[in-house]
């Protein structure tokens, strides 16, 4: 399979991955741009691999847990006419928002290998064998970042329907 093809396939899957992972969609675009150019430098390599898609995610996966170390490289871009951000072009988002950053604020607890393991596991259904080969440890620690990220978010769920 050619590269064009295979990212172009991959693409959609891979941004909404990060996007859930990092809890920013910009962001995530960033990671998977990054994550692509590097592949396409090793394309040959990645190919040859048993799975390139799940080698691709563990890219993914590498660039978000190391952003933070890049954080100076990062820019904002100065919109001159906000109007546009004033009128109401779709159906109110609120509920989708809201949905949106109670996830983000329930991973936000959780260690970036739990994260990881979770989004992978829950949002990509993947399989223990698949997420130790993305996050690069044994099924043992994958099963464990699960645990671990579990418990924590159903401790933080329960303290939050005692609080209400």
């Amino acid at each position: 399979m050619h590269f064009e093809e295979f990212s172009r396939e991959q693409l959609p899957g891979l941004v909404r991955f990060a996007a859930v992972l990092s809890g920013d969609r910009d962001l995530a675009q960033d990671i998977v741009q990054d994550a692509l150019v590097r592949a396409h430098a090793r394309w040959k390599r990645v190919s040859e691999t048993e799975r390139p898609d799940l080698y691709l995610r563990k890219m993914v996966v590498n660039g978000y847990l190391s952003w933070r170390r890049r954080w100076y490289q990062r820019s904002v871009r100065v919109v001159e006419d906000t109007s546009r951000f004033d009128e109401g072009q779709v159906a109110d988002p609120a509920t989708r928002i809201a949905d949106h950053e109670q996830l983000a604020a329930l991973l936000a607890g959780l260690s970036r290998p739990q994260q990881a393991a979770i989004v992978l596991r829950f949002y990509e259904d993947r399989d223990d064998g698949e997420i130790a080969e993305v996050l690069g440890c044994a099924l043992g620690t994958v099963r464990s970042h699960i645990s671990r990220g579990l418990s924590i978010l159903r401790a933080r769920m329960k303290n939050e329907l005692e609080v209400a």
